[in-house]
């Protein structure tokens, strides 16, 4: 009855626990040699939250995290464009939360193996192949940096949660080629610095072509009084940069694009500062893939990034695969660990997942900012003499819409996975 799972990041790790759960037995593969707390700072909003406290997870996240207050817009010259709350002071059940990628992933890892058993967390493990067999299917694995044979593992499904250069996905779709780059590179980094608004406030300001994002990561502040802020800086190149392909994720190099955020000093935020204080700031192209037709192939599926990668806005990737990886819990427990529970969150998620990947590629709920570029080029004294508070409030619900975090169907919503009386359940 083992599940394999492709990928112990945020999503792979989500499913074995979620498995673990439900009293099903899950391996977790994963290609490097050491899972490290690696990264910079996400969002994890309320409907994957909820999640994460099903599993009993809620203690952890809020001692590490920071409980989202509000989410801000303004334009390039700090003007405020829309404000919203977030997490609790919304009206959810639950918060939203600003965490350290690393930090989120580490839970989920420590969790794993305190429930699962380290036996069952293999690092170095990359899936090179699988066949189906008469009662499962056996997934073989190598040493991606020797490769040297990991030999080979039987189970009855293969789940692929191994991100947007996923092995699985790249053997099913052969001839998709690398991530489509849209002429958008992120520069990330997080830096100590003084707290800003409401001390909780995510905040993005500019415009299609020039973005800054920041919010704080850390709740407590250092002997110096200072936070761990998270900032994201974007810039949509011209049609003549040429991306150093090669270099996916490398370290940045502050000259090339600390000039054009000079002038981003705001009454309550130095933008040039914290970018020049950063003691580690990294590069990172903005990709994602077109949706395809299918993700579940007999035995084997798609999820996460394997399935759905998406430009982070709207902080919604590591949202989407937990809720993936609860969608394909429920229809086990439903249907057993069967090729018809992998068809049935399929056909829930992928369409979902679809109409959320296309919305993102129009900048999602960030479009208010480009509408107000557009508008008013040279600045404004109020943001409704250029937008129109119901265009504001059209667009903010519209993707909560999408991305299936409206409040009060959220509230409303049961739980994901509910757990039948004669379901067994595996000590936690």
């Amino acid at each position: 009855m083992t599940v394999l799972i492709a990928g112990g990041g945020i999503g792979g790790l989500t499913l074995a626990l979620s498995l673990h759960q439900i009293g099903i037995p899950a391996r977790v593969f994963e290609s490097v040699s050491e899972l490290k707390p690696l990264g910079v700072g996400i969002n994890v909003l309320p409907h994957a939250v909820r999640e994460l406290i099903e599993l009993g997870l809620h203690d952890r996240l809020d001692v590490s995290a920071v409980r989202t207050k509000e989410l801000a817009y303004f334009s390039k010259h700090g003007k405020p464009i829309w404000s919203e709350p977030r997490g609790v002071e919304a009206g959810y059940k639950w918060p939203q939360f600003s965490i350290h990628r690393g930090t989120l992933q580490q839970i989920l890892l420590d969790t794993a193996i305190e429930r699962l058993g380290a036996e069952n967390i293999l690092t170095s493990h990359h899936l090179s192949t699988w066949t189906e067999t008469a009662n499962g299917i056996r997934a073989e694995f190598i040493d991606r940096a020797t490769g040297k044979s990991q030999g080979h593992h039987d189970g009855t499904l293969l789940i692929a949660a191994d991100g947007i250069h996923s092995a699985v996905r790249e053997k099913l779709y052969p001839q998709e080629g690398p991530p489509i780059w849209n002429g958008r590179i992120l520069w990330r980094g997080i830096t100590e610095s003084d707290a800003f608004l409401s001390g909780r406030t995510m905040i993005m300001a500019g415009h299609e072509i020039l973005k800054f994002v920041c919010y704080p990561i850390s709740k407590q502040a250092d002997g110096a009084g200072k936070f761990k802020i998270n900032w994201v800086a974007e810039r949509h190149m011209p049609p003549t940069y040429q991306w150093r392909r090669e270099d996916y994720n490398r370290a940045a190099r502050l000259e090339e694009f600390l000039p054009w955020f000079k002038d981003w000093k705001f009454d309550w935020l130095d933008v040039p500062g914290l970018i020049e204080n950063c003691p580690h700031a990294y590069e990172y192209p903005l990709v994602d893939r077109d949706p395809v037709a299918q993700w579940t192939f007999g035995r084997v599926t798609l999820m996460g990034d394997a399935a759905h990668p998406m430009y982070p806005i709207g902080s919604n990737g590591a949202s989407q695969a937990i809720l993936d990886a609860r969608v394909i819990t429920r229809e086990i427990l439903a249907h057993g660990a069967t090729n018809a529970a992998l068809v049935a969150y399929e056909a829930e998620r992928r369409p979902a997942t679809t109409d959320l990947v296309m919305l993102n590629r129009r900048n999602g709920p960030e479009q208010v900012m480009q509408m107000v570029e557009e508008r008013a080029p040279n600045g404004y004294d109020v943001v409704t003499d250029v937008l129109s508070l119901k265009e504001l409030e059209d667009i903010a619900a519209n993707y909560k819409r999408v991305a299936g975090f409206q409040v009060e169907g959220l509230n409303a919503k049961p739980p994901i996975v509910q757990f039948k009386p004669e379901a067994p359940r595996a000590a936690s």
